[in-house]
């Protein structure tokens, strides 16, 4: 099948383009700029190469034409974050492609009600990132019920990998942390430490991807979560990195309006985006439809981002 990946060479691409050409796949890679994967392989040798900026096209009107003159039999889209977006290729593609498959995120969840979070519960996104994103999908579904466009969602969670800087155990994206905790220095958790974060690694990702291409029929008008098989504590985190050191870890549990105050502006907002949902999705319906199985769980994947 000949694939178009729009966003081919960046961290989930970087993955998903050599597992698409294993199996088979003719594989078109468009990106905005001539920059290289974040880690290289033989595949990319077979790869045809496009150049497009997304958002000069899209201001033209242009992007979904462009993108349906590159022939796809399928088109996986990793850079979709406006509803217009996906409303253009949408618009060009239907009726031209077998399976169009389109990178979510769990953001589209808010605080849950019931855990693990299943893909069957309401949206309630608390951010504009999540309510941006919830939208397309609504969209996406609707054309795949309304007018049979066949669109599948893959909902990931914290990308972690090489090449990335994984979400640290104060929920932000201070490396710093990583090396106070191997050095057996003490670090601030705030509240008692006991919000989730959910992390995937870009392989396991672009796993879902391939599986979900392979099972067209079933997977067309669904959404899937796309994590590792658990969620982490912050402070079970903590503990397990500072294990890795041999050192035992040194938490200090702080109420959050003290906490923030040891922090940066930036860095409290980044925090409480990711405690306030404190994710822990489902992936059953993935592994049943899907046959997705990660190799990667949570603390393994973050082990590999800081050592590739």
């Amino acid at each position: 099948m000949r694939v178009v990946v729009i966003g081919g060479t960046g961290h989930i691409g970087t993955f998903l383009v050599p597992r698409l050409v294993d199996v088979g796949h003719a594989v078109v890679s468009v990106s905005r700029s001539q920059r290289q994967p974040y880690r290289a392989h033989p595949a990319w040798q077979k790869v045809e190469h496009v150049t497009l900026d997304r958002t000069v096209e899209e201001a033209a009107g242009t992007f979904g034409q462009r993108i349906l003159d590159l022939e796809p039999e399928a088109v996986i889209d990793l850079t979709c974050y406006e509803l217009e977006s996906a409303r253009q290729l949408v618009e060009a593609l239907t009726g031209r492609v077998q399976h169009f498959l389109h990178c979510g995120t769990i953001w589209v969840h808010g605080p849950a009600i019931e855990v693990p979070v299943t893909e069957e519960q309401p949206r309630r996104p608390i951010s504009d990132y999540g309510r941006r994103k919830a939208a397309i999908e609504a969209y996406l579904l609707s054309e795949a019920r309304m007018n049979r466009f066949p669109a599948t969602i893959l909902h990931p969670g914290h990308l972690v990998g090489p090449g990335w800087v994984p979400l640290n155990p104060t929920a932000n994206f201070n490396a710093k942390i990583f090396a106070d905790l191997a050095e057996g220095r003490e670090v601030r958790l705030p509240n008692l430490g006991r919000e989730t974060l959910h992390h995937v690694h870009a392989d396991d990702v672009a796993q879902a991807f391939v599986r979900g291409l392979a099972n067209w029929s079933t997977a067309a008008g669904e959404s899937f979560h796309v994590v590792s098989p658990a969620a982490l504590s912050l402070a079970g985190y903590a503990e397990a990195v500072a294990g890795w050191y041999g050192q035992e870890v040194k938490l200090r549990f702080l109420p959050w309006d003290e906490w923030r105050k040891t922090v940066t502006e930036k860095e409290a907002q980044v925090t409480w985006d990711h405690i306030a949902r404190s994710p822990s999705c489902s992936i059953e319906k993935a592994k049943r439809l899907l046959g997705y199985q990660p190799r990667y769980r949570s603390l393994e994947a973050i082990r590999e981002s800081l050592y590739p």
